[in-house]
């Protein structure tokens, strides 16, 4: 497996090889999901942070937006670049590390929050919440977060996912629900106190393209498919929505989850 590649089951994913689809359509978590952080004490102004499984950067950069000393890590340098390249846009600083989440070479007790969005279940997650202790400072708190559609019986989510399963059998991440308590056992062994989480629902608009794009950048197809067998994938996704799903925009329904853990 190559230094940029996750693994979950028998699909290997290397979200490097969608980085520009990724930029594009992965908007990200939603700017109610940094207020609820923020309203909780989680997220302050000056804070020193670090995203782990940064991606293209949209936790980090939500950070750097509120005043905080964002760090992003990795293990996909083509995903960095595009992040760096977005928050030039954006007008905000990230530093970013080519790391393992679960060893980041980063120094003992830097950070007041160390957060994971959309990811730790691509990690060794007993290895990682040790890792994140370490970096704590005391008091810090580590948040593992997730962004997820929503798929129900007929919706746009379900008819997606029911494509992908098609074009990629060994994609065995549907039929989610959005909420993760199993993280919780973990991070209470892991020596976290103060367990907390909350979640909430959200209608997100899509076009047609971008709903496409977002696809594309998803683990199952853009990040191990071939070429040939993500433009496949994208005509069946393309008709199905032409034919079954003609409003544009697509309004998606998305469940925001965190849990919310406090280093001793």
């Amino acid at each position: 497996m190559s230094s940029a590649e996750v693994k979950a089951g028998s699909l290997r994913a290397d979200f490097g090889r969608t980085a520009a689809d990724y930029g594009k359509h992965r908007a990200g978590f939603p700017p109610s999901f940094f207020e609820r952080l923020a309203a909780m004490g989680v997220v302050k102004a000056g804070m020193r942070t670090l995203d782990l499984g940064t991606g293209t950067g949209t936790i980090a950069r939500g950070l750097a937006e509120r005043g905080c000393e964002s760090v992003g890590l990795d293990r996909s340098a083509p995903l960095m670049e595009e992040a760096a390249r977005l928050d030039r846009e954006a007008g905000v600083a990230v530093r970013y590390v080519e790391a393992a989440a679960e060893a980041t070479a980063l120094p003992d007790r830097a950070f007041d929050l160390v957060i994971a969005g959309q990811c730790w279940h691509w990690f060794d997650r007993t290895r990682a919440a040790a890792e994140a202790r370490r970096l704590l400072k005391p008091g810090g708190q580590l948040v593992i977060a997730h962004f997820d559609w929503i798929p129900l019986p007929g919706n746009v989510a379900d008819a997606t996912e029911k494509l992908i399963e098609k074009h990629n059998p060994k994609w065995k991440l549907g039929g989610g629900v959005g909420m993760y308590p199993q993280w919780m056992a973990g991070l209470a062994t892991s020596g976290f106190r103060n367990l907390e989480t909350f979640s909430f629902d959200l209608d997100v608009p899509y076009s047609h393209e971008a709903w496409r794009g977002r696809i594309r950048a998803s683990a199952g197809v853009g990040a191990s498919l071939p070429a040939d067998a993500v433009a496949a994938f994208d005509a069946d996704l393309k008709a199905t929505l032409e034919n079954r799903f003609p409003e544009d925009p697509l309004m998606v329904l998305h469940r925001v989850f965190a849990a919310i853990a406090t280093a001793p």
